[in-house]
């Protein structure tokens, strides 16, 4: 095993935390990994990496070793760049993961697109709403409806989405439509739990007084895009998804605006990617692909 690949391992074993878990994502056994990284760390005659029975963590000759190594695995990736077919095609597998939110009305349906444009890269699309460890799993970038969280990962906002309060008709035959925050108490709503707090997301609202929240009382409470949006057609209660999920529903009256004097803020729209220095080409493409697609929807 070369040096460049022993230094890809120790890499993913530090950014893991686990021996395991790096064996995984990389594809590899674990006895393989292990002896990867004893071998580095013989050929460079330091301990790098201190190993318990929870976690296993860097020590302090590592510490100083690995902003080292992940730019020299990237000055590796730029000198192999240099001899890249003339096409400039980009090859690989890229595993991503999006919202349920935007992937059946926006992303999904114009999937070809990327594909055409880049044949070569092998796209495995994960669907979902909830937070993953992206090293144990293998997954290159995720997008998330809201703003990053602090992490140790690279975060980077790539838009803006309307938001929409709306609910269908059957519930407001049933229970009236709000004419203001205030009749919002006396109402039900769909709520949408995040995965990291699992706490209900509450309703914003613009005023002249500036941005009020509001958590109303439920019905059911869901942690995905489309059942949230389900529930919302079955007249189970009020909910404020992105526009471009539910503007079909909305043209065809199977759901009408609440309170359309009061537009919710826009929602920050953001992609996470593993903390390093060096992005793949196909996973820059995907991001880069995915911001033009948000901001041509618009605000």
């Amino acid at each position: 095993m070369d040096f460049a690949q022993k230094l890809r391992i120790f890499v993913a074993v530090a950014e893991a935390g686990s021996f395991a878990r790096a064996a995984t994502a990389l594809g590899m056994s674990r006895p393989g990994v292990t002896n990867a990284v004893a071998g580095l760390e013989a050929e460079l005659g330091v301990r790098l990496l201190q190993r318990t029975t929870r976690r296993t963590r860097l020590t302090g000759e590592g510490e100083a070793f690995i902003d080292r190594a992940v730019t020299l695995l990237a000055d590796v990736a730029e000198a192999k760049a240099m001899f890249a077919p003339p096409d400039g095609a980009l090859r690989g597998r890229l595993r991503v993961d999006i919202p349920t939110a935007l992937a059946r009305p926006l992303i999904i349906p114009r999937l070809g697109e990327f594909t055409a444009r880049h044949p070569e890269v092998e796209l495995v699309l994960g669907v979902g709403d909830l937070d993953m460890d992206l090293v144990s799993e293998g997954v290159d970038c995720v997008v998330r409806l809201g703003e990053f969280p602090a992490s140790s990962l690279v975060g980077r906002s790539i838009g803006r989405l309307r938001m929409v309060t709306c609910a269908a008709p059957g519930y407001l035959e049933r229970h009236g439509a709000p004419a203001s925050l205030d009749d919002l108490a006396a109402h039900r709503a769909v709520n949408f739990h995040s995965g990291r707090t699992r706490r209900a997301i509450p309703f914003e609202f613009e005023t002249d007084d500036g941005r009020r929240s509001f958590t109303m009382r439920s019905t059911v409470t869901v942690n995905s895009g489309d059942a949230y949006v389900e529930c919302g057609l079955l007249g189970l209660g009020i909910i404020q998804p992105p526009w471009v999920g539910v503007s079909s529903f909305m043209a065809a009256g199977r759901l009408v605006e609440v309170l359309p004097n009061l537009a919710p803020p826009l929602k920050p729209v953001s992609v996470l990617y593993p903390h390093r220095r060096h992005v793949p080409p196909q996973v820059r493409a995907f991001i880069d692909w995915v911001e033009t697609l948000v901001r041509s929807i618009g605000t």
